[in-house]
Formats: structure tokens, sequence, C-alpha cells
């Protein structure tokens, strides 16, 4: 599973207006919604808060990965939101985030999530890919950021 699959240039948000974690999960699930045509917004918003309740998932400086399951999707989806001002997430650096890669999954398939939870971890391991993905200033940009730090890193595999 390819994170430019999951993250196609439609389902990247750039100048992500949230101030706050709340706030950034309903600007993603809305935007979301938008794109996919799914209405179940309650539901989705409901698997990131349950997630979320156990522990931040403001997990890298200046990165979140909300995520959760839940049984309205049929497969793996990712909305990637990128914010200039930051978003105050109460993660565990207590620092704010200006990334937040958004997962979500159906109940069933845990393999694929985890898979790309994993895949995501590597990528982010690089301070390069962070930086680029910031300077972004459409969603196309993005885009080609993730398919060019992807490819690179399987080239290394």
């Amino acid at each position: 599973m390819f994170l430019h699959e999951v993250f196609p240039a439609r389902c990247i948000k750039v100048d992500l207006e949230a101030e706050d974690k709340e706030e950034a999960f309903e600007e993603m699930v809305d935007h979301f919604c938008q794109v996919t045509r799914n209405n179940a917004r309650e539901e989705i918003l409901e698997a990131l808060r349950e997630r979320e309740a156990k522990m931040s998932t403001g997990i890298h400086k200046g990165i979140a990965v909300p995520h959760g399951k839940t049984n309205v999707v049929d497969e793996v989806f990712g909305i990637l939101g990128i914010s200039r001002k930051g978003v105050d997430y109460d993660a565990l650096d207590g620092e704010p985030v200006y990334l937040l890669f958004m997962i979500l999954a159906p109940q069933k398939d845990s393999e694929k999530h985890l898979r790309l939870l994993k895949r995501l971890a590597e990528l982010l391991e690089n301070p390069q890919f962070y930086m680029d993905l910031l300077s972004q200033k459409d969603s196309q940009g993005a885009h080609g950021v993730i398919c060019k730090y992807e490819d690179i890193f399987t080239s290394g595999e």
C-alpha cells in the first residue's frame, strides 16, 4: 500500500484553518466527506475522538497522525492537512502541529492500516520530507512530494 494512493491530491488540504485539534478533525472530516461523498461525518469524528482519547496522535515534532477505524469506509483513506500557523493539538511534546495525516480504515482491515502507519513513520524519519511538504502551495505539489519521497524510499529498500 502506497501513501500516494491513500493521499491523492484531492485528499490534501493546504492552508488548514483550524486552530485546535477538534477544529482540525472537523475541517479534515468535512473535506473527506466532500471529496468522497461520504455523509457519515459524525461516525468518522467519533472514531477519531475514540482513538485520540487513548493517547495523543501528535507524535512527532510538528506532525500528528490522527487515525481511526470505522465501518463507514470500505477501504483505507487518508486526508493530509497542512497548517501554516500551527494547530494546538495537545501533542506529546506540547508543540503545535503543522502536518496532519488523517487515516481512516475499515474495522476489519487492521493489517493495511498498520502497514500504512509504518510506511508513513518511515518517511517521517526524513526531516526534509516534512520541510518539503510544508513549503507546498497547493495539493498537487504536496502530492508530488509524497510521490517523490516514496519513490526514494522504495528504491532504497
